[in-house]
């Protein structure tokens, strides 16, 4: 490493030491917001819709709401919800475990030390142009088959690359989880949100898509900025990124390590796009989820084994070590889900819904959109899964547009938006705080940064859902 980045390392471990930053602890952060739900059991009233059956999904009767008794949580029920979310989102907490085991199999044939080295040495002088690339692969990923939990698989991949061009941890971190959630936010044709929404309101799959569309297009554009302008910045003062667990003192090396790509590394690169290929199919074909997906990585795990002539001690001990570096945030995603069970079994849910719903009906419609996005927005901190707030929301939501002269593809909308903004925010999302876990970055300092970010997506937002409704944005 030159003189010149070793002073510049010198300098920032020096600004550490000497500034105490502001942090909390995620774990802390998601037990406080756990008392506070379990306290909330305590002070409103319970309630529930009926659930009925509806397209092949559970959902409720918008007209069946009752007030029931209260059931207010005690201590050992809050901890008890604990163990409870974690069984909840045992899907997806395994689905980590194994993409950072599975990398760390990858990581071991010497293909992501090669790829990366090769890439960063052929953008070089082009590096302006990975930012918008990998960010429309994934906008697009997102937009078009609901990628989310799947681009954790590229997280590991892409800050290296990111490093070797004279960036930090952030930017390689937000390539990736920034440019899916652009995609989920207007999803011009994702399944697990517009489309399950759409089929809730009675709505033609995929309709108004052209809207949507240029949604897409100003969304993508404003966060590539963003991005871009941050990486830029942190090109010409390295003290101004954040590097979370990554060693800064080895970004200039891919740069230089003669490591070049073999025909075994190639063979592994092709398995692996293959493994995707097949990965996008069966999500639009077969509407695959995390099961079939993480039982895809495992498959690739075993023929990257073969191709990079791994023996079986060194397979388990890399696939061990790869699924311990992900422990921490696999644990997060149970200890957020824990504030959903709690609210549920406190029978809270619903009341929210309820009483929300019945206050709109008395404010003008404009007004009325606003407060729906809102209210969406909100929900969103609480369930942080897409098909999971449609199932929830929309069927209150969808006859609510009705009374309140308020498209149904509006309310669609107002959904889409509050919940694609809020995956790369909210700590109760397991998405994204499983992305900062594989980097290593505090949700604080994320927060802090991508902030500015999120308030003009919220506006955006805000300016589409106004214009849909003026609009009468359709079929109805």
């Amino acid at each position: 490493m030159s003189q010149m980045s070793e002073k510049v390392i010198s300098v920032e471990s020096g600004v550490k030491k000497d500034k105490r930053e502001w942090k909390i602890n995620v774990f802390a952060l998601l037990l406080v917001f756990l008392v506070i739900a379990t306290f909330i059991t305590h002070i409103m009233p319970a309630g529930e819709y009926a659930h009925i059956e509806k397209n092949g999904h559970t959902t409720v009767n918008p007209n069946s709401f009752k007030w029931i008794a209260s059931a207010p949580l005690g201590f050992f029920d809050m901890v008890k919800a604990i163990p409870t979310g974690m069984v909840e989102a045992a899907n997806i907490i395994f689905f980590v475990l194994i993409i950072g085991g599975f990398f760390g199999v990858l990581k071991s044939s010497g293909t992501v030390e090669a790829l990366v080295s090769t890439m960063a040495k052929n953008l070089a002088n082009r590096e302006k142009l990975m930012i918008p690339s990998i960010m429309l692969f994934f906008a697009l990923g997102g937009s078009l088959m609901g990628m989310a939990e799947e681009s954790l698989a590229y997280v590991p991949l892409f800050i290296p690359l990111a490093l070797a061009l004279g960036f930090d941890t952030i930017t390689g971190t937000a390539m990736v989880l920034v440019g899916a959630s652009v995609g989920f936010t207007t999803a011009i044709m994702n399944p697990f949100t517009v489309g399950m929404a759409q089929g809730i309101a009675g709505l033609p799959m995929y309709s108004g898509m052209g809207f949507r569309l240029v949604l897409f297009v100003i969304m993508y554009l404003i966060a590539v900025t963003f991005v871009y302008r941050h990486a830029m910045k942190v090109k010409g003062n390295p003290l101004t990124g954040v590097f979370g667990k990554f060693d800064t003192n080895k970004s200039d090396s891919v740069l230089t390590a003669k490591v070049e790509l073999t025909t075994r590394h190639k063979w592994i690169l092709t398995a692996f796009f293959i493994n995707y290929v097949i990965l996008v199919f069966g999500v639009i074909k077969y509407e695959w989820y995390i099961t079939e997906i993480a039982s895809l990585f495992i498959i690739l795990t075993i023929i990257i084994a073969i191709l990079g002539k791994i023996s079986i001690e060194d397979t388990v001990e890399s696939f061990t070590q790869g699924s311990a570096s992900l422990v921490s945030g696999a644990l997060i995603i149970g200890v957020s889900r824990a504030i959903l069970v709690v609210l549920n079994q406190g029978h809270i849910i619903d009341p929210l819904l309820h009483q929300v719903s019945e206050g709109m009906k008395h404010i003008p419609p404009s007004l009325s959109v606003v407060g729906m996005y809102n209210f969406q927005a909100a929900i969103h901190f609480i369930l942080s899964s897409g098909s999971g707030h449609a199932m929830l929301t929309m069927p209150i939501m969808a006859p609510l547009a009705d009374l309140l002269h308020i498209t149904r593809q509006t309310a669609v909308l107002s959904f889409s938006f509050a919940d694609g903004i809020g995956n790369i925010i909210f700590p109760t999302g397991g998405t994204l705080m499983a992305g900062l876990a594989i980097a290593g970055i505090s949700w604080t300092k994320w927060a802090k940064w991508i902030l500015p970010l999120i308030l003009t997506e919220y506006v955006i937002g805000l300016l589409a859902i106004l214009i849909a409704h003026y609009i009468g944005y359709g079929p109805f």
